[in-house]
């Protein structure tokens, strides 16, 4: 049995994490037997990061290693319809999807004092004393810190909305009229609903939110086409 480890539910979603929930959809998507074992302990995550896994005494972590070995491990076949070409552009949308939206909607959740809020009650709201009194302030300096050093934390919040939509753009003009990015489920799938899902389905006026809402209705159709299909239970 895998098993999986990450950051408990928040936000209304299965996880707020947008590595957490992309996992775990491959997961689903790839029909394998996983156990969940929440925890708010990076210190015990190979790479002081969620999500890591456990594979028949194997310890691995990054999404993306982790769905190479278990493809490879138990015979996935999710993605074996792609050509080469196509999994050449899956490689990019998820470069775009997560090496820069990702950190364009962590800019508002832990630096922009709007939503800050929001994210300090999903990620310490059960955490105990003395922790809750120092915890929350170090790891949000610790994000900001971050953000800014991968530069989106560096620009104005009306500039990241826009870089943002940019990508959100590039992904709607891939998916088109298509179920899934490339017509049938793959991988990337999981990457992109991880990501948007973390956009779509939170309750928080993010930016990205109102304007794919009012601009991009297919990505908000896709969102509901990948929860009704591999979250219904």
């Amino acid at each position: 049995m895998i098993r999986l480890f990450q950051f408990p539910p928040a936000m209304g979603l299965p996880n707020a994490s947008g590595f957490c929930l992309k996992l775990e959809t491959w997961l689903r998507m790839a029909g394998l037997p996983y156990e969940n074992v929440y925890t708010m302990n990076l210190g015990r995550a190979p790479k002081g990061k969620l999500p890591f896994v456990i594979d028949d005494g194997t310890t691995l972590a990054d999404s993306s290693f982790i769905i190479d070995h278990l493809t490879k491990r138990h015979g996935v076949t999710l993605d074996d319809h792609l050509d080469r070409a196509r999994r050449a552009q899956s490689l990019l949308l998820q470069r775009t999807l997560e090496e820069h939206a990702y950190w364009c909607v962590l800019y508002f959740r832990w630096a922009d004092d709007r939503f800050w809020p929001a994210t300090h009650e999903a990620f310490f709201s059960r955490m105990g004393a003395p922790y809750k009194w120092f915890v929350p302030k170090l790891a949000r300096q610790g994000m900001v810190k971050q953000v800014k050093a991968a530069g989106i934390g560096r620009h104005s919040a009306e500039e990241i909305t826009a870089l943002g939509m940019r990508d959100i753009d590039a992904i709607a003009t891939v998916l088109g009229d298509k179920p899934f990015l490339f017509g049938e489920p793959s991988t990337v799938d999981a990457s992109a609903y991880g990501m948007l899902a973390n956009v779509v389905f939170v309750d928080l006026d993010l930016p990205f939110k109102t304007l794919i809402e009012r601009d991009y209705p297919s990505i908000v159709r896709y969102c509901e086409r990948m929860k009704n299909v591999y979250w219904r239970s």
